[in-house]
């Protein structure tokens, strides 16, 4: 059954970050797979912000015990700081997958970035599965990118 406003809030924020800070985590985590140091630059390039911006997101994300953080010093993930990151990746992974699997017409990586914030944990874990699903069963896979081609080529008559 439907859940109150209060219980959907609770569910979707289950790491008590807001989504700027969600984004922040999600490319200190995406560097740290990569490389060995993350440094502020990098993290401001990447989501096109100010540096002192991406300060001021560290120092929070310290706060709630995702980060290591000096100024000017190296930026390292915490446990906590590694699972939720781990998390947000994988969610985004979802999410444009779930995306392409629908043959959607649009920025997928824009698109998935505009979703995820928005979604309960259980909807990404229902999503997860229909993904799943659509891997292990080609042929519906198939019928399904059929369906939905013949439905946008009707819209567009």
């Amino acid at each position: 059954m439907a859940s109150s406003k209060g219980e959907s809030k609770k569910e979707k924020n289950i790491f008590d970050l807001s989504p700027s800070l969600e984004d922040y985590l999600e490319e200190i985590y995406r560097f740290s797979l990569t490389q060995p140091i993350v440094r502020v630059s990098e993290i401001s390039q990447k989501l096109n912000v100010a540096q002192p911006s991406v300060t001021k997101a560290l120092r929070r994300l310290k706060l709630k015990e995702c980060i290591t953080y000096q100024r000017y010093g190296l930026i390292g993930l915490t446990d906590r700081g590694k699972k939720i990151g781990s998390f947000l990746v994988k969610r985004n992974q979802i999410l444009q997958e779930f995306l392409l699997i629908l043959s959607a017409q649009c920025n997928i990586s824009a698109e998935a970035e505009a979703m995820e914030h928005y979604l309960s944990v259980s909807t990404i874990n229902v999503i997860q599965s229909f993904v799943s699903f659509m891997r292990q069963n080609p042929l519906i896979h198939n019928e399904l990118t059929a369906f939905i081609i013949s439905q946008q080529e009707v819209a567009n008559e």
